[in-house]
C-alpha cells in the first residue's frame, strides 16, 4: 500500500492500544513507535537512489520476509522504543509486531505484492484485488480518526473498521472472480491459460490481461463490461545467441524477476545496433505500457551498448532515461 495508508493504520492501532492498560498510548512515545513499526518495512525505498534495477529487486523483498516481519524489525523497534521513551518490554513488542504484521500482510493484496515467504520461497505473492492507492480504504480510515476526534470509543471503532475492511476485501475478490468467468465467456474460443485482473484507482475499472494458447489480449473492464484494446501473437523463442547475451544484465533480471506477465520485441535502431524491448502488460495506460526493460545490443557482438529498466510515461523520456543510463 502507499505510505499514507499505512501511517494511518498505524494510527488505528494506537486507538486500538488504548485498551493496554500498562502504558499511554496516546503518548508520543507510543505514538511514533507505532507509526514507526507501521512503515519501517519500507526503508528499502532507499535503494532507489542507488538505480531502478536494485530497487525493483529488492523493494518488498528481504525486508517484508519472515525473519524481518517477526523478528527483527519488532525486536529492533521495541528496544529503541524502550531505549528512547522507557516504554515497557513485553506489551510494546507485542504491538509493533502487530502493525508490522500489517503492513506486510495488506501490501500482498495489490499486483506488486510482496515476498512475504522469503527465505522459504523467494515467489512474489501478488493477489492483485486491492490497487497499490485505494480511495475507500483512505476514506475509511480518514472516518475513523474523524469519529474518534468526536469522542467515539477507538477499540469500538476499530473493530467496526476492520470488519468493513474484510467485507471490503472480500466483495474486491468476488468481483475479481467474476471477472475472470467473464473474460472466459468473451473469449469462448480461445484456450485460456491465464488471466490476470488487477484493480485501478478507480473503484469499478480493472486492468485486464489474458494469456491465451497463442496470443495476449489487453484491456480494461469498466463496471463488469470487458473491452480489450490489444492483441499481441506470443513470441516465438528469442535466438539463443541474443538471449545468453542479455540474461545476465541487471536491468533485465531485474524486470523479469519482478513482471508477472511481459512480452518482447526486437527492432534495428542503426545499421550496427538493435533494440530489444520487454513490455509489461500489466500497465497498459492510455494506450501506453510504462514499465519496460530496453536492452541496445550491438548486432555483431551482442554486446549490450545501453540498458534500462522502469517506469516511463513517453517514448522521449525513456531514450534519454537509457541514454543516460
Amino acid at each position: 500500500m502507499d505510505t499514507l495508508t499505512h501511517t494511518l493504520m498505524g494510527g488505528t492501532l494506537v486507538g486500538l492500544a488504548t485498551i493496554d492498560p500498562t502504558f499511554d498510548a496516546l503518548s508520543v512515545g507510543f505514538v511514533t513507535v507505532a507509526v514507526g513499526a507501521s512503515l519501517i518495512p519500507d526503508i528499502d525505498t532507499v535503494m532507489k537512489m542507488k538505480n531502478n534495477a536494485v530497487y525493483i529487486t529488492h523493494h518488498r523483498g528481504i525486508t517484508h520476509s519472515l525473519p524481518f516481519t517477526f523478528l527483527i524489525w519488532p525486536l529492533l523497534i521495541t528496544l529503541l522504543g524502550g531505549l528512547i521513551f522507557d516504554l515497557p518490554f513485553m506489551n510494546t513488542y507485542l504491538w509493533v509486531q502487530l502493525a508490522v504484521f500489517l503492513h506486510v500482510f495488506v501490501d500482498i493484496f495489490n499486483s506488486y505484492g510482496t515476498q512475504a515467504l522469503r527465505p522459504l520461497n523467494h515467489t512474489w505473492i501478488q493477489l492483485g484485488v486491492i490497487n497499490t492507492i485505494d480511495v475507500p480504504i483512505i476514506v475509511m480510515h480518514a472516518l475513523f480518526f474523524i469519529l474518534w476526534f468526536f469522542g467515539f470509543n477507538p477499540v469500538t471503532l476499530f473493530i467496526i473498521l476492520y470488519v468493513t475492511l474484510f467485507v471490503y476485501y472480500t466483495a474486491r475478490f468476488i468481483m475479481q472472480r467474476y471477472l475472470e468467468k467473464k473474460v472466459e465467456q468473451q473469449l469462448p474460443e480461445e484456450y485460456i491459460k491465464r488471466v490476470f485482473c488487477l484493480p485501478t484507482i478507480h473503484f469499478f475499472e480493472w486492468r485486464v490481461v489474458v494469456v491465451a494458447q497463442n496470443s495476449y489480449y489487453v484491456g480494461r473492464s469498466f463496471r463488469g463490461n470487458i473491452i480489450f484494446y490489444d492483441r499481441f501473437n506470443i513470441e516465438e523463442k528469442m535466438p539463443d545467441a541474443l538471449y545468453n547475451s542479455i540474461r545476465e544484465d541487471l536491468n533485465f533480471k531485474a524486470f523479469t524477476f519482478f513482471s508477472s506477465i511481459y512480452r518482447y520485441e526486437t527492432k534495428n535502431i542503426s545499421e550496427h545496433m538493435i533494440e530489444v524491448r520487454y513490455i509489461d502488460l500489466r500497465y497498459l495506460k492510455e494506450g501506453h505500457y510504462p514499465f519496460v526493460c530496453i536492452l541496445n545490443v550491438d548486432k555483431y557482438t551482442n554486446e549490450i551498448i545501453h540498458s534500462y529498466t522502469g517506469w516511463v510515461f513517453t517514448e522521449n523520456k525513456l531514450q534519454q532515461k537509457l541514454m543516460n543510463n
